[in-house]
């Protein structure tokens, strides 16, 4: 409990998912192929704030549309 208090916040499902969309549009990533472009983008931008699983997920939703 002490040590949350000088963790940074996490970041919430829409704020990954809103995250997610700029990384998306800014490396025009085009589909699944380009997942591991998005992911080191995202890691970058959100290692430490937002669980990478949870962006992992994000990214496939985002490039599977």
């Amino acid at each position: 409990k002490v040590l949350e208090g000088y963790l940074p916040a996490r970041l919430d499902a829409d704020e990954i998912a809103a995250a997610v969309a700029a990384i998306v549009a800014e490396t025009g990533a085009a589909g699944p192929g380009d997942m591991g472009k998005v992911m080191a983008a995202a890691k970058a931008r959100l290692g430490g704030k937002a669980d990478m699983s949870h962006v992992s997920a994000a990214v496939k939703a985002a490039l599977a549309r």
